[in-house]
């Protein structure tokens, strides 16, 4: 997908906000599974200190005493990251009891620590012990049967026995989460695809209304782009109607001229006098600009017509035969070559002009054979283009004045019939279809002329 299209930035930022919502449920599934594993740890932690108040006794110095070891054998294993401690409201002493497992250090929580309960005056931390590991820790206050203030019970658990466990989960939540994301992409990826269908099914029905096989958009569009089609569908037909408009227009136009022309010049031809013979010279002038720009007006508006196409081997081959009746004495061939089914993006009124110029010029100066081959041009701004050449094996004409032939009335060889109109008439009409014309030497010694066109599309 090209970097401006629709489709890449619908995906890219699907893809995006898709990340974001992804990683932002990741973070908070870590965080409600390590809030999950930390309230199962402290129930574990509380079932111990229940044990640990139903065994411990007040002797008679008021020092706790424990009547009964504890099932856990975690607390006897010295440094097991597993302690408890029962401390007597005196403070810290001798008279204080301990786990097996603390050997002779103590935990020494800080005031802090302790002073953050919850509502049933549990305090909830996190310390680490004399060997690195990270400790969950519960203190609760509680009176003993026998004893008149209360004792602090403070049970700590080793909480990085729960790092592989919380590994785990991260890991499958990755993978997990990664694979959901893979799984949006791609359906995003569709999901544009599929959206943007109509537009591209609006694409193929320009082209082929380009190309001549459609005069409109055909069937329906989704609710969002048949407005713009039905507005496409009416510039279309506008446009042909002003192009037929503008042909009759030209149309009356010539018929009105034409008849005072005539008129004007009858009436001064019988007239040997001065006057008479300056309105001839004028009416034949006027008549030459009248025809001049009324035939560009034709072709410009032939030109603007949407959706015309019009054979290109068809029409050469039939300017070939035409050119080989009329230059029989001459013994002339025309040889037509190339590619087959190139189709003109135009009208074949302006085509067979264009080409049977070329062609008709190529013969009036060829000795014996004029040689036309057509094939496609390549491009490179995405448009289909088509090359007609044009060679004969006459004189040629030299490269210093290739560009005067290509001027308006311009003869280079009085000797020879015509106007000296053409070659610019193939100059004009190929430049009001976007096309070119360019003069060359030919293999065989004469002129080659390259005419570029647009094409339709295969």
């Amino acid at each position: 997908m090209a970097e401006r299209s629709l489709a890449w930035r619908l995906t890219l930022t699907s893809a995006l906000t898709a990340a974001l919502i992804l990683a932002a449920a990741g973070l908070l599934l870590a965080r409600l599974f390590n809030q999950a594993l930390e309230r199962n740890f402290d129930a574990r932690l509380a079932a111990v200190m229940d044990g640990l108040i139903a065994t411990v006794e007040v002797s008679a110095e008021g020092a706790p005493v424990l009547n009964a070891a504890l099932a856990d054998t975690r607390f006897s294993l010295p440094l097991s990251g597993w302690y408890w401690e029962v401390t007597p409201p005196q403070g810290r002493g001798l008279a204080e009891a301990v786990s097996g497992s603390l050997l002779e250090t103590r935990l020494q929580p800080t005031s802090q620590q302790l002073a953050n309960r919850d509502k049933d005056g549990v305090a909830r931390f996190y310390m680490t012990d004399s060997e690195g590991k990270a400790l969950r820790v519960i203190e609760r206050r509680f009176k003993l049967f026998g004893g008149a203030d209360d004792y602090s019970f403070l049970v700590a658990g080793n909480f990085d026995e729960l790092k592989a466990e919380r590994r785990a989960f991260h890991r499958a939540l990755t993978t997990v989460l990664s694979l959901l994301g893979l799984g949006l992409l791609a359906a995003v990826f569709l999901q544009v695809r599929f959206g943007l269908r109509p537009l591209q099914r609006m694409e193929s029905d320009l082209a082929a209304i380009r190309s001549g096989t459609a005069e409109t958009l055909q069937g329906s569009y989704p609710s969002e782009i048949q407005p713009v089609a039905d507005e496409l569908n009416l510039l279309i037909k506008s446009n042909a109607e002003i192009v037929e408009r503008a042909r009759t227009q030209v149309g009356n136009l010539a018929h009105a001229l034409k008849t005072p022309l005539s008129v004007l010049a009858n009436e001064a031809r019988d007239k040997n006098l001065p006057l008479a013979r300056k309105v001839m010279e004028q009416t034949r002038l006027m008549s030459d600009q009248v025809a001049l720009y009324l035939d560009r007006a034709r072709r410009a508006a032939r030109a603007q017509t949407i959706g015309a196409a019009s054979p290109v081997d068809e029409v050469l081959a039939g300017l070939a035969r035409t050119l080989e009746r009329i230059n029989r004495d001459r013994a002339i061939t025309v040889t037509v070559a190339g590619e087959r089914d190139l189709k003109f993006r135009g009208e074949r009124q302006d085509f067979e002009e264009m080409a049977g110029n070329l062609m008709d010029n190529a013969c009036k100066w060829a000795r014996a054979q004029v040689t036309v081959t057509m094939h496609r041009a390549p491009s490179a701004d995405g448009r289909h283009w088509l090359l007609l050449r044009v060679e004969d094996d006459g004189p040629g004409i030299p490269e210093t004045a290739r560009a005067e032939a290509l001027k308006r009335g311009r003869r280079l060889d009085e000797s020879k019939a015509g106007s000296g109109l053409g070659l610019s008439i193939v100059t004009e009409t190929s430049a009001m279809y976007g096309g070119s014309l360019d003069l060359g030497a030919a293999a065989s010694g004469g002129l080659r002329a390259e005419l570029r066109l647009p094409a339709v599309a295969v």
